[in-house]
């Protein structure tokens, strides 16, 4: 089981002792419909926790969790992570600490670019575009990456013609700055020409990976939002079986 898998379950067996055939019949859907609505409200937890502990949380990641539904034939609801979001490393980081594993960029990047330092993170620089949650804009990212991806060993873009060049003399380009040069690892915007010309350092090459502190606390609290609601919904799921009953 994942650190980041929750499963709910409740042993009915005492209450199965004092029931009636109708009521033991109907005992697995109302089960079945409480853990459910309990299972939502530990989610809701969750991703309030998210917006405590997290600046600004994206959507994306406020996301990342779902019910997995109990049924009465299988009674285990659970809070799980999403199957799109399984692969991500960030929240799983976040819940037991340490350092983090390469991002898909950071180990295309440390493959293909020609770059004789150790380039083991990527993180945005003072000058990178960032969006509103504070992470570097894709746009720019996207745009910085695809640039540098063609820089050869001595610094020439390979996939760029005198013709091109020219004709985008007023566009930014990005680079990474030769052995021995005196600018620090990591990729630069460079606009303007001559006098006018400025360049900004958008992103930074580290030769280590991020170390994160134990921080999301995914279980932290759940277990007393379970203990806490189960009853109520129980009672009102078992009320509303005994009343559809067949």
């Amino acid at each position: 089981m994942s650190e980041l898998d929750m499963s709910l379950h409740m042993d009915t067996s005492d209450f199965i002792k004092g029931a009636d055939e109708i009521q033991r019949k109907q005992l697995p859907v109302a089960t079945a419909w409480a853990l459910n609505d309990t299972a939502q409200e530990v989610l809701e937890h969750i991703q309030h926790r998210m917006e405590v502990v997290f600046d600004e949380p994206t959507r994306f990641t406020k996301n990342a969790f779902h019910v997995w539904r109990a049924k009465k034939s299988n009674l285990v609801a659970k809070v799980q992570e999403r199957p799109s979001v399984g692969s991500k490393h960030y929240l799983k980081v976040q819940e037991r600490g340490g350092r983090r594993p390469k991002t898909g960029l950071e180990r295309m990047l440390s493959s293909s670019l020609a770059y004789d330092g150790i380039l083991a993170a990527i993180a945005p620089a003072a000058g990178a575009r960032r969006n509103r949650f504070g992470n570097w804009a894709p746009g720019q990212r996207n745009q910085a990456v695809s640039a540098i991806k063609g820089w050869s060993e001595t610094g020439y873009k390979a996939n760029a013609t005198k013709d091109s060049a020219a004709r985008n003399r007023s566009r930014a380009a990005y680079f990474v700055p030769q052995k021995s040069s005196k600018l620090t690892p990591g990729i630069y915007k460079r606009t303007g020409r001559g006098k006018r010309e400025k360049v900004v350092k958008i992103a930074n090459f580290l030769d280590s990976l991020p170390s994160y502190s134990e921080r999301l606390g995914f279980h932290d609290g759940a277990e007393q939002v379970f203990e806490s609601r189960f009853p109520m919904y129980f009672r009102r799921a078992f009320k509303k079986a005994m009343a559809t009953r067949r």
